[in-house]
């Protein structure tokens, strides 16, 4: 076996051979055999320890080594070391290598060193050191495997994983023997050996990306450290070429200091190698450090400096710090658990104090925290509650207890788990390494008495069976046994129940033991203890009795007895001289028959054990004393206890009849009083099963003694008769007149409070009556006849509904016109655009700005206006086709399918057009409630057409442009849905508009360039900063991150205010937005049935946030969310803010994260998938809607019931376009010849023109601007009062619908003047004279209030007829009505027609609810007109802005000044106005200043040749430059300070003028504004 020496200078000499002998060349060669064997013996030795140090584990002896490893066993071990997670202990085959040593290497051994290869692959060790597979297993390159051993411990020395391997070589002897065997082994194999020094150096050329760059980066660190400066040698260290980790300037003295005495040693061991080492074989690294011993080194140092910061930082107690220290991969300390903080401080710092020297070194430290973490796993594994961790965990080798056993690992876990939850309980969060430890240890000392214990048992079942008392006893005394309560006086009795309880056991055939247990024997001796305490019991009650009643003192009695009895509710207080009499008799009874006695008075328990007791010497035994005369004339206790049980029971008996609850209770105390209980209750019973008679009996007596005292009363009336009927009326009197008084002036006293109880009454009984017409089903015709007065159409509903009418038509007119102003003034920007840019002359801006103020002062108004009533103007031979266009709207607007069908006929941008003229003309803009229903049908319809023939894909609908989807947001987004989007967004938008200290640029170079532009700027000097940069090289300026931080947090925090308005406001949205958001997802997943929701929300986000929203942030001033003033605008600034704040929401609605070129926004990921989860429930409950039937309470009955005809406000125009774009497409929307709509377009033919829809004369034919007075005419909006082709009519035939509204409404004037209980009561029954004058009234009141009706809303001819009809006619109408109705199915006889009552009651309701709506709508009409007058007086101010802008033109126009600005308010420079002195300038200056970079074909030595002459011009901001050539003028340019400073806004830094010189455009503005404006 090898042993270690000191280390010496010399190599060790094997045999007798010197090195000064001279040596022959057999005698070398045989000499550098055996230095190659004793050198690899060396290496051999130095992977056994360090493998030892890793596995903390004995390896074979070094002789035996490379047989020990083909197995792979170890090198899996290793690798489970190094790579855990690649490597566990239940992958490596015969892990315990029992398999291996009962039969020897089997082929799946192999799998361990394949796991060993694979691990150091994952690792990334080079593969140049990998050994194959055969060359361990086989045997065929075991120096290989060494070889590849001690590079990984290299590499792992490194990485800081593992401690660095030893250089034993010269450090350790072989035997002679040892060497011979190796060197044959080696011969044998004919084995190449590896050359172990080169390790280094290979491993550092394998890892090194530039060899030579690492190799000279590694000598200049050599160099370095040889010179002793520690300055240099930290440089040389931070060279990235030396690809070092971890390297701290602080340490550079220490890292001098290891590095030097490390190359010391390195350089002493190649001295000993030197010798036997040929000059070839010499490798630079032998003497000079590699990168991996100098990474090493640093390592060693770092481990030293943080075992110092953690000693530090324990001592200032603070646990995060403890715990931030420990996790320092500098210390190369086992993991540690945050949750476990405190432990370690307080575990390591009183660690610390019990060191000498108050320091804890890193072995220590080492050990100490693995133990400590072990302990900390454990306690999780505790606080789990989970015993099979635990278990594991007190298993751990690293956790290090004592005294641990693992056959009692389970008890030891139950018992931890107690401790633990009395920790917790009392505010401890963890238990300690020591109180674990002295739980095990507690474990233990409990086993061991358990154990002795088990031997105590023992013992006392041989004493029992010896039947010795006196051993019995001894057993039952020893403390290892612990029994309890063990009197040494009765260790005869205690013997009698033992040995009687062993042969009861034994009897027992059920019984597997025959002996007794501890519990058993405990038992035993408490039944001892028992029996020993009756028997002193019953003496002091015999005793006591028999020398009290020899006293004879009979007051003293209960004293005696209630001590002594078992059941002290047995004595009586009562029964106190019984019981003395009773047992003074029974004692005189028994004394008398006795003639000679003793003074032993003996007991019998359990029939087994008899107990003696000398009343004369106190004496007790349970055994038959020598003599034994025993005490006969006297009571015994049996006896005692009899006599007082009688007179107990015998006094309950007596009692128990008439005795009191409590009374009752006591006795049942008692020991017989249960039994005599049941006797009580058996006769109780029994009187009350013979109660018939009991009752009789009663009655017979009570009823003699009745009679008996009646005859007296009666007798005593006969006596008085003149006087009692005095006394009653006197009294009667009294008392009537005494409470009537009282009633009346408790009613004048109380007056209010009656008259509040009847209204009260009232009131409830209207209410009770309203609760059965709203919620019955089938309402008594009692409380409908009660409520048919709301049905009455009174003067306040005729205005409101007109009030209504005008409000929507002056909405729709409104709309229209400001679209068309909106139109006007966008194509008057563009043209003051041209104007200014000279593309177009003045006096087409002129021609334009006359058109605009016709319409501000109302012509187009006057003109819309021409027939706004409807058809008053037309022909007569025009009315009849009106009349059938009417029928035309009527049909496209109820029947959703035409218009959705036509818009997908039509192309796109002809489809927007008319979306945005005919179909929301055709609905009014969903002025009222109505037509907002149907246009939501109709977009519902188009929509579920539109997905379900062009979307393929669900994203087509995001990346798509879909039609419906672009038409509903501009709808929402229009005049209906502005308001909304105003209340929604305008508080936060205006607040992020009027911060001006808020400035938002998340783009990195436009950040730079404005860094760059702001400091040359102040300075007046030229940055030495490039100009064009990319975002990446942007990022490197510490000054650009900061602004962008800065930037990214005020993004953040507005973006949260934004989408805090959003999310609260979800109530403002419009309902209808939200209802085709629900239908768009519903449809959606109807087609794409296998969508998750996330991707259904997205879809739902992309048309609630996106298209409604999104748009509205970025240009709030465009879509009307800010007040605007007339030529303001929102400045660049601003601007950005809002769209950096659109964009994040933009990427949260959609859940996409910041990446690619929005990298440097990534930070804000977590914060958008937070945002993403905010919006997902937004978009979710907004699709949580109610259909529009159940919203607007609509159905296809709704025009017939109205008390007006919907009308629409449509132009000429408009009405021709859409008959000819019907005609177009007839084929593809009504297929079907019979349809409707094809019926419709037969009657109104060919298309007509303005003309003939107007009719002859219309236009006179020699105007000759006959085209525009058409064009104008065409424009002209008329009111089209919509109506079915198919209403009723007279002489039409009467379907079923109609019927019954007929009849509904005979019926209400019947049972308005005529009650009953029943329609049919009511119609059977005659009215009479008053009822018939009654019914004349009303009728003659309501036409009356029809004579004030509008035409549009007056009823059908035959509805006026039939309410002229007397009422007896009315009746018969009726009922001939209702066998009709029955025949149909829509009433039933059976019932009494209560079908119709139901609908009548129905209509009652509904009109409560149109009269609340109509009130709404008119509230939402007022706010939607005062909105549109708003946006009218706005474009009006715009119009007088651009009237200004105008006139200031021609006023600069008339002073002949083209070139001069225009000024807003017409202000021009003062004449005689001192101008600025010109500047000159040499280039050679210019370039000095910064201004002038660069003049193309002209070297730098020839820049004080060229001169620049700058002067202002009469124009101000405009500035002529003259350049000169040595004195020649070359060529002029002029500058507009404007085009400067959009350049530097855009972020143009350079700019060139002469089409030759570069020049720097921010310091240009700089010297601009320095000579010729003072700034």
């Amino acid at each position: 076996m090898p042993h270690e020496d000191q280390p010496s200078l010399q190599r060790p000499r094997y045999g007798s051979i010197v090195d000064d002998e001279r040596l022959s060349a057999e005698e070398m060669d045989e000499r550098r055999r055996q230095n190659i064997a004793y050198e690899y013996l060396c290496h051999l030795e130095e992977a056994k320890r360090w493998m030892e140090v890793c596995l903390v584990e004995e390896l074979p002896p070094t002789t035996e080594l490379e047989e020990g490893l083909r197995n792979g066993v170890y090198l899996a071990k290793l690798a489970k070391f190094f790579a855990p997670k690649m490597v566990s202990e239940k992958k490596i085959y015969d892990v315990e290598q029992t398999r291996y040593k009962k039969s020897g290497l089997h082929f799946r051994h192999t799998d361990n060193t394949v796991q060993w290869l694979r691990a150091m692959e994952s690792i990334g060790l080079p593969k140049i050191f990998y050994p194959e597979t055969t060359d361990v297993y086989d045997r065929k390159n075991i120096p290989r495997m060494i070889y590849c051993i001690h590079a990984l411990s290299l590499y792992l020395f490194k990485l800081g994983i593992a401690p660095q391997i030893q250089d034993l070589l010269g450090k350790v002897d072989f035997t002679e023997e040892e060497i011979s065997n190796m060197r044959k082994e080696l011969e044998k194999y004919g084995i190449q050996m590896p050359s172990f020094s080169k390790i280094g150096g290979i491993l550092a050329n394998e890892l090194s990306v530039d060899e030579a760059a690492l190799h000279a980066a590694v000598i200049a660190i050599n160099e370095a450290i040889e010179k002793g400066i520690a300055e240099q040698t930290i440089v040389t260290l931070r060279n990235p070429n030396a690809v070092l980790t971890l390297v701290d300037d602080d340490l550079a003295q220490e890292y001098q200091k290891e590095l030097w005495d490390a190359k010391k040693r390195k350089e002493e061991n190649a001295r000993l190698k030197s010798n036997c080492i040929s000059e070839e074989e010499r490798d630079a690294y032998e003497e000079l450090l590699t990168q991996a011993e100098i990474q090493g080194n640093i390592n060693k140092v770092n481990r030293l400096a943080a075992v110092d910061h953690i000693n530090a930082v324990i001592r200032e107690g603070d646990p995060e710090s403890t715990l931030l220290a420990l996790q320092r991969p500098e210390a190369q300390l086992p993991i540690v658990y945050p949750f476990a903080a405190a432990m370690y401080q307080n575990e390591l710092f009183n660690l610390q104090k019990q060191n000498a020297m108050n320091y804890l070194a890193h072995e220590e430290l080492l050990i100490a925290v693995e133990m400590l973490s072990a302990v900390a796993l454990l306690n999780q594994a505790l606080e789990s509650n989970d015993l099979v961790s635990v278990q594991n965990q007190l298993r751990s080798p690293t956790i290090g207890f004592n005294n641990l056993d693992e056959t009692y690992v389970e008890r030891y876990a139950n018992a931890l788990l107690s401790i633990k939850l009395e920790a917790l309980s009392q505010g401890q969060d963890s238990l300690s390494w020591n109180e674990i430890q002295n739980c095990i240890d507690m474990v233990n000392v409990e086993i061991q008495e358990e154990n002795d214990r088990v031997v105590a048992v023992g013992y006392i079942n041989e004493a029992i069976d010896e039947g010795d008392p006196l051993r019995t006893l001894d057993s039952l005394l020893l403390p290892t046994a612990k029994i309890k309560n063990v009197d040494p006086d009765f260790a005869r009795h205690y013997q009698d129940v033992l040995y009687q309880a062993k042969t009861q056991k034994y009897m027992d055939p059920q019984s597997a033991s025959k002996i007794l247990w501890l519990d058993e024997i405990q038992h035993a001796v408490n039944e001892a203890n028992k029996d020993i305490n009756k028997a002193k019991q019953w003496v002091t009650l015999v005793v006591d009795v028999n020398q009290f009643l020899e006293k004879e003192k009979q007051s003293d009695i209960l004293s005696v007895l209630k001590p002594a009895v078992g059941n002290t509710n047995d004595v009586i207080p009562e029964c106190a001289d019984r019981y003395h009499d009773a047992l003074a008799k029974a004692k005189e009874q028994k004394s008398r028959s006795v003639s000679t006695e003793g003074s032993w008075l003996k007991l019998t328990l359990q029939e087994k054990y008899d107990y003696y007791y000398n009343i004369d010497s106190k004496e007790s035994s349970w055994v038959t004393p020598e003599p034994c005369l025993l005490k006969e004339s006297w009571l015994m206790g049996k006896e005692i206890e009899d006599i007082v049980e009688d007179i107990t029971a015998d006094y309950i008996r007596e009692k128990i009849w008439s005795a009191s609850e409590d009374m009752l209770q006591h006795f049942q105390a008692t020991t017989s009083g249960p039994l005599i209980r049941k006797e009580y209750e058996a006769r109780k019973a029994f009187l009350y099963e013979q109660e018939k008679h009991v009752v009789k009996i009663q009655a017979f007596w009570k009823a003699y003694k009745q009679r008996e005292a009646y005859k007296r009363r009666r007798q005593m009336f006969i006596d008085n008769i003149h006087s009692i009927v005095k006394i009653q009326s006197w009294y009667r009197m009294v008392t009537a007149r005494r409470n009537y008084l009282s009633r009346l002036q408790f009613f004048r006293a109380h007056n209010n409070e009656i008259v509040k109880i009847q209204s009260l009454l009232r009131a409830s009984k209207a209410r009770d009556d309203y609760k059965t017409l709203v919620g019955s089903e089938n309402p008594p015709l009692r409380v409908i006849r009660k409520f048919v007065y709301l049905l009455d159409q009174s003067d306040l509903d005729f205005q409101e509904e007109l009030e209504v009418a005008r409000l929507r038509e002056e909405v729709v007119t409104k709309i229209r016109g400001n679209q068309q102003l909106e139109k006007d003034l966008n194509l008057m920007d563009i043209k003051i655009g041209l104007l200014v840019k000279n593309r177009i002359t003045l006096e087409d801006v002129i021609s334009h700005r006359t058109k605009l103020n016709k319409k501000k002062g109302g012509e187009m108004e006057i003109l819309n206006n021409i027939d706004n009533q409807g058809i008053k103007s037309l022909s007569k031979e025009r009315r009849k086709t009106l009349e059938t266009y009417q029928q035309l709207f009527y049909l496209l607007q109820t029947n959703p399918s035409y218009l959705a069908k036509l818009i997908f006929q039509m192309p796109q941008n002809k489809s927007t057009k008319f979306m945005d003229t005919v179909i929301f003309t055709l609905y009014n803009y969903a002025s009222n409630q109505r037509e907002e229903y149907l246009l939501l049908k109709l977009f519902k319809t188009a929509l579920e057409e539109e997905i379900a023939s062009k979307v393929d894909q669900v994203q087509d609908i995001v990346t798509g442009n879909p039609t419906v989807i672009k038409m509903v947001v501009s709808f929402n987004r229009g005049a209906r849905g502005q308001n909304t989007l105003r209340q929604l967004l305008a508080p936060v938008v205006k607040e992020i508009i009027d911060d001006k200290s808020l400035i938002i640029n998340t783009s990195p170079v436009e950040v730079y360039k404005a860094w760059v532009n702001q400091l040359e700027t102040q300075t007046g000097e030229a940055s030495n900063l490039p100009y064009d940069v990319t975002t990446e090289q942007a990022l490197t300026y510490p000054e650009v991150r900061a602004k962008l931080e800065a930037s990214i947090e005020h993004l953040r925090r507005v973006t949260d205010q934004v989408l805090t308005s959003i999310i609260s406001s979800l109530d403002l949205l419009p309902y209808g937005l939200r209802y085709i958001a629900k239908v768009l997802k519903n449809s959606i997943h109807e087609k794409f049935p296998d969508a998750t929701e996330d991707e259904l929300l997205k879809i739902v986000g992309n048309l609630l946030y996106y298209r409604y929203m999104n748009p509205a942030i970025v240009a709030p001033d465009g879509f009307d969310i800010i007040d605007m003033t007339a030529g303001g605008q929102i400045n660049s600034d601003q601007r950005r803010n809002l769209g950096s704040v659109a964009k994040v929401l933009q990427h949260a609605a959609s859940n996409k994260l910041f990446e690619g070129e929005n990298e440097h926004l990534s930070s804000m990921n977590s914060y958008l998938s937070e945002t993403y989860q905010e919006f997902r429930k937004y978009f979710k409950e907004a699709c949580n809607v109610p259909e529009p039937e159940e919203k607007f309470n609509m159905d296809k009955y709704t025009d017939v019931v109205t008390v007006s005809k919907p009308v629409i406000y449509i132009s000429i125009e408009e009405i021709i376009n859409t008959h000819s774009l019907l005609l177009e497409h007839q084929d593809a929307i009504a297929p079907e010849k019979n349809d409707l709509l094809n019926e419709l377009l037969e009657l109104l033919e060919e298309v007509p023109n303005v003309e003939s829809f107007l009719g002859e004369g219309a236009v006179d034919p020699n105007d000759p601007d006959k085209v525009n007075t058409l064009n104008q005419l065409s424009k002209t909006e008329i009111s089209l009062y919509l109506t079915s082709k198919y209403d009723i009519g007279d002489g039409e035939a009467i379907d079923g619908q109609s019927l019954m509204i007929k009849t509904k409404k005979l019926i209400i004037d019947v049972i308005r003047n005529q009650p009953g209980s029943t329609l049919t009561e009511i119609l059977e029954t005659p009215a009479s004279t008053k009822q018939e004058t009654d019914h004349a009234s009303d009728m003659m009141n309501r036409a009356v209030l029809d004579s004030r009706t509008p035409e549009d809303m007056k009823q059908g001819l035959s509805m006026v007829e039939d309410a002229q009809l007397p009422l007896e006619q009315k009746k018969r109408k009726i009922q001939r009505n209702l066998r009709t109705l029955e025949q149909t199915g829509h009433v039933s006889s059976k019932n009494k027609y209560q079908d119709i009552l139901n609908k009548i009651a129905k209509d009652i309701r509904n009109q409560r609810i149109h009269r609340k709506l109509r009130k709404a709508e008119l509230e939402k009409l007022q706010q939607t007109l005062n909105a549109l007058n708003k946006k009218a007086a706005f474009f009006e101010e715009q119009i007088n802005y651009y009237d200004t802008y105008i006139k200031t033109c021609l006023d600069n126009l008339k002073r002949k000044n083209t070139r001069r600005s225009i000024k807003l308010d017409g202000k021009g420079e003062p004449r005689g106005m001192k101008r600025a002195k010109p500047v000159r300038y040499t280039a050679a200056k210019l370039q000095e200043k910064g201004v002038l970079l660069d003049i193309d074909d002209l070297q730098a030595n020839q820049f004080k040749n060229v001169t620049f002459d700058i002067s202002s011009t009469e124009d101000v901001g405009i500035f002529d430059v003259r350049s000169k050539f040595l004195g020649v003028e070359m060529e002029k340019v002029q500058l507009n300070i404007q085009d400067l400073l959009q350049m530097q806004y855009e972020g143009v830094a350079v700019m060139k003028m002469f089409d030759k010189v570069k020049v720097n455009v921010n310091l240009l503005i700089y010297l601009l504004n320095k000579k010729f404006y003072g700034k």
